[in-house]
């Protein structure tokens, strides 16, 4: 299917399909639609000041009128998980957009010059897999300090190699199949080429890949963050939260690390499902 098959209409009766035999995909829409609402107009829509302490007992069961309890300071964690959602969320997402536009590139570049330029390129791409994204992370903080912008940096270089590699791959496979020669020899230029041809045909590829990585940074963030190396306390970034409730969870008060953690959980597979619906409708898939 191409774009502007997608833009034609095709998905509207897609979704319903997908509504009627799919409740996973509507329950993916459901969770991402309120994620995304609450990272946006969470802080104004929190009930308490998300950092205020003592606004209820310490470690309270969830109840009224504080909805997921109260943490091991008394704060409110339902107004810390609303006020938490944005810098959780968007991190991740920057990763992908930084990763996903650059490994594009580099992959697209690599096939169509092949040569030094896909010789240099790929070399380039083995050592930066070789290192793994949290340790570059970890030396990337070690060197600039704490706080979340040397880790999705860090973490939008780690990512590279592996869309990078999947987009050459397959750009080499659309760049040698005949069209493409029939396309040089009608004189098309290569910018329509690449613009109207390559890249939409590379889209499956590129979407189902970023909506993997889209999970991997959201967990390494929150991992980063759990080991104190990431935002820093008071901020509620969801990896701090389940990092500050450790010592309530061992105290039988698991409200403060549970529920940021489920809701890292349900963004992740949430993406994941509609990452693979969007690659469908890309393919021209009709489940």
């Amino acid at each position: 299917m191409s774009v502007a098959q997608l833009a034609g209409g095709r998905i509207p009766g897609n979704v319903r399909r997908a509504a009627k035999h799919g409740p996973l995909f509507i329950g993916a829409v459901v969770v991402m639609t309120a994620v995304a609402v609450i990272a946006v107009f969470g802080p104004l829509v929190a009930p308490f000041d998300p950092n205020q302490l003592y606004v209820g007992p310490i470690s309270g069961a969830a109840g009224l009128p504080h909805l997921m309890g109260t943490d091991d300071l008394g704060r409110d964690i339902f107004s810390r998980i609303l006020a938490g959602a944005g810098p959780s969320v968007v991190a991740p997402i920057i990763v992908v957009l930084l990763s996903t536009v650059f490994g594009s590139v580099i992959g697209i570049l690599s096939a169509w010059f092949g040569g030094w330029v896909d010789g240099v390129s790929t070399r380039t791409i083995e050592v930066i897999f070789a290192i793994p994204g949290l340790v570059l992370a970890v030396l990337a903080i070690s060197m600039f300090g704490k706080g979340l912008i040397a880790p999705v940096i860090a973490l939008s270089i780690a990512y590279l190699p592996i869309l990078s590699r999947l987009v050459r791959a397959g750009a080499r496979s659309e760049l040698g199949k005949p069209y493409m020669a029939a396309l040089t020899i009608q004189g098309v230029s290569s910018f329509a080429i690449c613009f109207k041809h390559l890249i939409p045909a590379l889209l499956p590829v590129i979407i189902a890949q970023s909506t993997i990585g889209f999970g991997y940074a959201m967990l390494d963030l929150a991992a980063i963050s759990y080991l104190g190396l990431g935002a820093a306390p008071p901020a509620s970034d969801w990896g701090v939260m389940i990092s500050g409730g450790q010592p309530a969870l061992l105290a039988g008060a698991p409200e403060q690390s549970m529920f940021p953690a489920l809701m890292v959980v349900l963004t992740v597979l949430s993406v994941n499902i509609l990452g693979a619906r969007v690659t469908d409708w890309a393919e021209g898939v009709d489940r």
